[in-house]
This record gives structure tokens, C-alpha cells and sequence, in this order.
């Protein structure tokens, strides 16, 4: 292939093609957020789609990066958020909490190549979701791969893999037989994580088994941008067939939660839980994945 083909080639043999159809979108579920828009359980009829088994990883972004020069915007700001955690003294004693959420730190120099700030890399971690990148920066990555964010529906309808009305995307139970599914946090929020998941930070795209559809880590690892503006509640009068969100907002929705969540604080590792941020926000808990229509 040549540098003057369309990239989406580059994604055609790991995107997995669904067939759409009618499914239940949300919860009612009793420990939802209520206010985040999670609810009613609605009927939605999807297309057909296409859509990436794991998020974009540190490897791939790095192509896009080397093949355009995309600075992001965390490099252009230098300065994106790290768990406090993570930080050596050094990095600690000058980089200022964030009001609210205070086991979070405002980083000079954290960007996706410095995950955890200067002196970090990602060299041994080629195969995790990159991160540190905004909705924009994700935009930019889709426009050169030939792919597209996916709508929220369509996340959620991907993430389900075929379960109906289940908090999982394997079920009810968060660990069936004992056994740790996805990458959360495990322990006491914020001050001890036992990491019993196998993993303190970030765990590779595609660790964990995949739903019935052959998707990897839609819940915890990291956040995953989607491509609708959030509304809490644009979707209880919107469109039921392909919908895309509401026209405008100042945020973009954020989908399957991340390594940071825990039951006691930030229970979001479900596949109708939702959140948000601004498009141009980025943290060490941020990616994304990519779909494509058919």
C-alpha cells in the first residue's frame, strides 16, 4: 500500500462488522445515576455498522503521529491530568490537585507518550489504549485512518454483545466464578488498589475475553470518547432509529468508565453508564476506538 492510499485499510481486518437491529438501549438499573441520563430502557434500531474489537493503542497512535506530525492537545497546552498515585516526588510536590477530585494532578509534560508525566514512556507499553487524547485528537486520528468515532448507540449496542438489559457485557455478576473480568480499580478508593485484576493502570487493548460480539475492555481500562454531544436527557424525546445525540453541547460522551473506577466512587463500569467531558480534555484514564459505516 502506498502513502497515497486511503488508510482505512490500515483498520479493515480489525474492525468487526455488526448487523444492527432492534435493541434496548439504558437502564433502570438500581445502581445507576439517574441524573446522568442513563434511563429509560428505550427500543433503538441501529444499521448496520463496523466497529474496532479493542481501543486505539499506544502502536497505532504512534503511526498516525509519525505519518502527520499530530501534536496533541495535551502536548500543545503541556499539561494534562495523572493519578496522584502514580506520580514520583518530584512530579507530586508541583503538580496542583484538582479541586473536587483531589487523587487527580495537573501534569506539566503528561501527553500520550509520558502517561505518568516526564520520565515516563510508553515503549514497554505499545499494546495498551493510548491516552492523554482529547475528542479532538481522536477526531484527527479517525480522519487519517478513514474511520469514525462511534455514535453512542452504537457503542452501546457493540458493548453489549448481544446481551439484553444486562449491567455487564458478560452478565449480571461482576466477577462470575471469582474471577476478575475487566481492569478496575480493586481495593479502597483512592488510597489502596490491590490491582487483584492483574493490572494498576492501564491493561493491554485486548486483555480480558471479548463480549459475543468480539469486543475487548468496554468497561474499565479507559474511557472511550463517542462521537455525540452529551445531554442528560435529549434522548428521551430523540430519534429511536441511528441516533446521533443532540445538535450541540459543550461536552462529548464518554463511555465504559476506566481503571480509576470503583463502586464506592465511580460506579460507570457498566455498559449504559455514561459521562462526559469538554472536547478538548485529556487525562491518563482517556482513549478511544474506532468504527466505521458500512
Amino acid at each position: 500500500m502506498t502513502s497515497a492510499e486511503p488508510q482505512e485499510a490500515r483498520h479493515t481486518e480489525r474492525l468487526l462488522e455488526l448487523p444492527g437491529g432492534l435493541f434496548l438501549m439504558g437502564t433502570e438499573d438500581e445502581v445507576g445515576y439517574p441524573a446522568d441520563g442513563e434511563g429509560p430502557v428505550r427500543e433503538i434500531e441501529l444499521s448496520p455498522f463496523r466497529i474496532a474489537a479493542t481501543t486505539v493503542t499506544n502502536e497505532q497512535f504512534a503511526a498516525f503521529v509519525d505519518a502527520t506530525g499530530h501534536v496533541t492537545e495535551a502536548e500543545h497546552f503541556d499539561f494534562s491530568f495523572v493519578f496522584e498515585g502514580f506520580l514520583p516526588d518530584d512530579l507530586f510536590a508541583v503538580s496542583p490537585r484538582v479541586p473536587g477530585t483531589p487523587w487527580w494532578r495537573g501534569v506539566r509534560g503528561a501527553a500520550w507518550r509520558h502517561p505518568e508525566g516526564p520520565g515516563s514512556s510508553v515503549d514497554a507499553i505499545l499494546d495498551h489504549p493510548v491516552v492523554h487524547v482529547s475528542w479532538n485528537d481522536a477526531q484527527a486520528y479517525c480522519a487519517w485512518s478513514g474511520t469514525r468515532l462511534p455514535t453512542e448507540a452504537e457503542w452501546e449496542y457493540a458493548a453489549r454483545g448481544g446481551l439484553e438489559r444486562k449491567r455487564y457485557p458478560w452478565g449480571d455478576d461482576l466477577a462470575p466464578d471469582g474471577r476478575p473480568t475487566c481492569n478496575i480499580w480493586r481495593g479502597t478508593f483512592p488510597t489502596h488498589n490491590t490491582a487483584a485484576d492483574g493490572y494498576r493502570s492501564t491493561a493491554p487493548a485486548d486483555a480480558f475475553a471479548p463480549n459475543g460480539y468480539g469486543l475487548h475492555n468496554t468497561v474499565g481500562n479507559v474511557w472511550e470518547w463517542c462521537a455525540d454531544h452529551f445531554s442528560p436527557d435529549f434522548h428521551l424525546t430523540g430519534p429511536r432509529t441511528d441516533p446521533t445525540g443532540p445538535p450541540n453541547g459543550p461536552s462529548r460522551v464518554m463511555r465504559g468508565g476506566s481503571h480509576m473506577c470503583h463502586a464506592s466512587y465511580c460506579n460507570r463500569y457498566r455498559v449504559a453508564a455514561r459521562s462526559s467531558n469538554t472536547p478538548d480534555s485529556s487525562a491518563g484514564n482517556i482513549g478511544f476506538r474506532v468504527a466505521a459505516t458500512i
